[in-house]
């Protein structure tokens, strides 16, 4: 598996994952697939800023890692928001891990400041990835979003990256 700066060629893989994720599961909290316009325009943005990166196996997109402003105001400039998914299958062999890891590194370099994770309270899985990248719990706000008939706490971790 390598990591590399993902590509516009690389919207189809990237779309199938972040839709997948939208059908099946309560990482991203909306019900509504992201259309090929939304994507182009999504990964666009962080094309643009460098911040977007896939993981392959065998020539064949696994996963991806983004992040991008946490807040739009100015105050917040230097905060991000990281996003890591793996496809479908390809769970427990590293590829978040690593990922996540490009993506610190690549923030760093950028000169931000604090790294932000926003993650569903009952992903204990990504709770324990980012835990093992150094990211400390910084609270959790109850029944701030709803996704298949329920309410969902959303857990936010902070990493300082400067």
């Amino acid at each position: 598996m390598t990591v590399r700066p993902a590509l516009s060629q690389d919207l189809d893989a990237v779309l199938a994952i972040r839709n997948h994720a939208i059908a099946h599961g309560t990482a991203l909290w909306t019900d509504t697939p992201q259309s090929r316009a939304e994507g182009e325009a999504w990964l666009g943005a962080h094309l643009a800023r460098g911040s977007a990166y896939v993981a392959e196996h065998d020539g064949t997109v696994v996963g991806f890692g983004v992040y991008g402003p946490w807040k739009d105001y100015s105050g917040f400039r230097h905060t991000v928001e990281n996003s890591v998914y793996v496809a479908e299958g390809h769970h427990g062999r590293g590829i978040g891990s690593t990922l996540l890891a490009v993506l610190i590194t690549s923030a760093r370099e950028a000169g931000l400041h604090i790294m932000i994770a926003g993650i569903e309270s009952g992903n204990a899985a990504s709770i324990r990835l980012h835990e093992r990248h150094g990211f400390a719990h910084a609270g959790t706000v109850r029944e701030v979003g709803t996704k298949f008939g329920r309410w969902l706490d959303l857990t936010l971790m902070r990493l300082q990256l400067s």
